[in-house]
């Protein structure tokens, strides 16, 4: 058997390696565990349920939701089996943005998955006819509720719903973050989601024998489309309730594949560098050696690891990464890095560690995945997102001399348009049919994408040069001390940047340094730290900018940029224009003149 509609993978499991747990989520009191069998029977009677209560093909419905669990992926199922179409929307949406999806989707009903959310639906003041809860909950149908009532429609109803689903029809609307202007709500068919799920399935080390932990939000293209893949290879998967709880369920799961944003991995090396701030003096020196050591991972492509830094690397091991593997169950393989641009660093450093880390590229308008990183030898090339994945063709287009263009994108995974924007459609596309990302980039080594900034987002300094701030942004994200920035210099004279620094990593420098540590807001204004600062900017200029791209002056600022406080996209991009707006008295500090030569530490260099 073959699949070709979304909601056929449960029966490919089945017939192919059915599992005694197929997915499992946290109740409290414990796990709950569904083996494939029991999938398919809830799935089916949830689509029954739903067609009693007057649901019919076509109409959007909506699924809001904390985290991703079995609920979220058996409503999916068997919304998309009775030929409805599941919208998802983000936990972190504003209520104006879920009222504004509401609308524009014309939600007959909504899913929900606690209190929460519910009090987050109700806010939006745009409240669909139903509302469901994955349990039981004051103010929704429950979802047992649903399950007793699929009594009501013969089994016959439903099949004959399914026979009418082509893999061209259509299978969600997905509504863009939105870092500017009105969210656009992307229509993927069953065909755009099913080839990149049978594209990724030749590409990541999944199978029947290994074990996958869910943490992501499957409100997200990325995680949902990962969760078809574990269950056409019949991995069982596990979903994580909270990312707080992250690193004690990854002790209690022990899975050997999970996929990830950067900021997890930035957060697992945090843990590593408060155990380095605990150790004594011997302690920290290893600590120290080993994680330069790691950062120097050599292997990439065609290159071969050498013999005296293999040796260097098994003792690595046993001194240092064997312990590390171990604060993450002790069995991860393999880590897949999407949403946001992975420090090539960190993803040498867990390479090192034995814990393969490889970084790739989508959109939610290409289902999502475009290219990635291999894990067979040759495969991986850091600070790149890897090979067009099998079946996505990539071009640049207009590429300059040094082969940096837009990255264009063709293949059966490309939307079929924007929901109800016709022009806006039309506009993406090229004549000859390519998907225009709006994102610029290159090849290097031949085949590997490079991803190096958003077209829409480059901007021209006085000096008539146009610059790419997230390519800046890359280079300044190399400090370890520095966890968020955003380049800016529209008609100025010079570069500079908003820097959130990485307290965590501060902090060590400052108990090592021997310098007094307060709180945020006022170590962001000692001297010591923004020399700190000083010297690794100039160290990143000097390495890695060119004169143009050069940061000549910068702010720190105590507040980090998260989606709750509407800084950051629920994919966790940057919200330009809020933080342009948030913090315009600091923009204007970093451009304004200084009156005295001694004053002039922030700007460029005469």
């Amino acid at each position: 058997m073959d699949f070709t509609r979304l909601f056929e993978i449960l029966e490919y499991q089945n017939l192919r390696f059915p599992r005694e747990i197929a997915l499992a989520g946290r109740e409290q009191d414990g796990w709950r565990r569904w083996s494939t069998a029991e999938l398919l029977a809830e799935r089916d009677r949830l689509s029954r349920g739903l067609l009693h209560r007057g649901l019919l093909p076509g109409e959007r419905v909506g699924i809001l939701s904390h985290c991703g669990s079995p609920w979220w992926s058996i409503a999916d199922a068997a919304l998309l089996q009775a030929g409805m179409v599941p919208v998802p929307i983000h936990a972190t949406a504003r209520p104006d943005e879920i009222a504004y999806i509401l609308r524009d989707a014309q939600l007959r009903a909504c899913f929900v998955s606690n209190a929460d959310m519910l009090a987050k639906l109700t806010a939006s003041a745009a409240l669909p006819e139903t509302v469901i809860a994955f349990g039981d909950l004051e103010g929704a149908v429950p979802w047992q509720m649903l399950l007793e009532e699929s009594a009501n429609v013969p089994p016959e109803t439903l099949a004959g719903l399914r026979a009418t689903i082509t893999p061209d029809t259509l299978a969600t609307i997905l509504y863009t973050s939105g870092t500017t202007g009105t969210p656009k709500g992307v229509m993927l068919t069953h065909a755009n989601i099913v080839s990149n799920v049978k594209s990724v399935l030749t590409i990541v080390p999944v199978n029947p024998d290994v074990t996958a932990l869910s943490y992501l939000p499957l409100s997200h293209i990325f995680e949902r489309m990962v969760v078809y893949v574990y269950l056409a290879a019949g991995t069982p998967v596990w979903f994580a309730d909270s990312v707080e709880r992250l690193p004690e369920t990854l002790r209690e799961l022990r899975p050997h594949f999970f996929t990830a944003v950067p900021r997890i991995l930035e957060r697992s090396y945090e843990r590593l560098l408060e155990r380095r701030s605990r150790a004594g003096f011997l302690g920290k020196k290893i600590l120290d050696w080993a994680m330069a050591l790691g950062e120097r991972y050599p292997f990439a492509g065609k290159h071969q690891m050498p013999v005296g830094y293999r040796l260097k690397l098994l003792l690595a091991d046993v001194l240092v990464f064997r312990r590390w593997r171990r604060a993450m169950g002790g069995r991860v393989r393999g880590i897949a890095v999407g949403a946001a641009a992975l420090q090539p660093r960190l993803g040498r450093l867990f390479s090192a560690a034995g814990i393969d880390v490889r970084e790739g590229y989508g959109l939610t308008e290409t289902s999502p995945v475009v290219s990635f990183n291999r894990f067979e030898p040759g495969g991986v090339h850091f600070g790149t997102v890897g090979i067009p994945a099998p079946g996505v063709e990539v071009r640049i287009a207009d590429a300059d001399a040094q082969g940096e263009g837009e990255i264009q994108v063709r293949g059966p995974n490309v939307m079929s348009g924007y929901w109800q924007l016709p022009e806006e459609t039309a506009a993406r596309f090229t004549p000859d049919g390519w998907l225009k990302t709006g994102d610029l980039g290159r090849f290097e080594f031949k085949r590997f994408l490079k991803v190096t900034g958003r077209k829409s987002e480059v901007f021209k300094t006085t000096t008539g040069k146009f610059v790419a701030p997230a390519f800046v942004e890359q280079q300044l994200l190399r400090s370890p001390y520095i966890d968020q920035c955003m380049a800016l210099g529209l008609n100025q004279a010079f570069v500079g940047a908003l820097i959130v620094p990485n307290f965590v990593q501060l902090e060590a420098w400052c108990r090592d340094n021997k310098v007094h540590w307060t709180a945020a807001p006022y170590m962001i204004l000692n001297p010591k730290v923004e020399k700190l600062f000083r010297t690794e900017i100039e160290h990143l200029n000097e390495q890695h900018l060119g004169p143009i791209e050069q940061v000549r002056g910068f702010q720190l600022l105590a507040e980090t940029w998260t989606p709750d406080n509407g800084l950051l996209t629920p994919t966790l991009k940057l919200r330009r224009e809020a933080i342009t707006e948030r913090f315009a008295s600091e923009i204007a500090a970093i451009f304004k003149p200084k009156r005295k030569q001694g004053d002039a530490d922030n700007l460029p260099d005469n």
